[in-house]
């Protein structure tokens, strides 16, 4: 395994009309768990946290043509293996609201082809009593608060 870097993230909290989270699914290869996750992805190379954050919306979901709204939670530094070399990733969390939408995944990648297995709006309620990973860890609580107080005056930290 050769020396890690810092892989920069940017994710977006898209939450639609009805309250609904976006989030996507991958299965755990070894005991077949979900893993749901909010749109996102790493920085390419020049691009800032808020360009990351809208080219991601627009490969994962199809949306186009949205405001990103603020940064609401930024990631603490977790750790990642890929193709043998050992990221610390450092995530930001953008809110976006819209309308409710079908996903066009026509955007996606081979690699998001292979490692997503699903979308869903998800409830606050749902959220709150589905047993699989959620990402960031207390994702319920999280978007309850962003729900009932709005954005933070500064991003909360947050765990994955």
């Amino acid at each position: 395994m050769s020396a890690g870097s810092v892989r920069p993230g940017a994710r977006v909290v898209l939450i639609d009309d009805r309250d609904r989270l976006l989030l996507f699914s991958s299965h755990d290869r070894h005991d077949g768990s979900a893993r749901w996750y909010t749109p996102g992805g790493g920085l390419r190379p020049g691009e800032d946290h808020r360009q990351a954050a809208l080219r991601e919306l627009r490969e994962e979901t199809g949306l186009t043509g949205v405001p990103l709204g603020p940064e609401v939670w930024r990631g603490r530094p977790w750790t990642t293996v890929r193709d043998g070399v050992t990221y610390e990733v450092r995530q930001r969390y953008f809110l976006v609201r819209a309308p409710a939408f079908e996903i066009d995944a026509a955007g996606w990648e081979d690699f998001e082809r292979a490692a997503i297995t699903g979308h869903r709006w998800w409830t606050s309620r749902e959220l709150a009593a589905t047993t699989d990973l959620l990402r960031p860890a207390g994702l319920p609580g999280l978007l309850a608060a962003l729900l009932a107080d709005g954005p933070p005056h500064r991003p909360v930290t947050v765990d994955g």
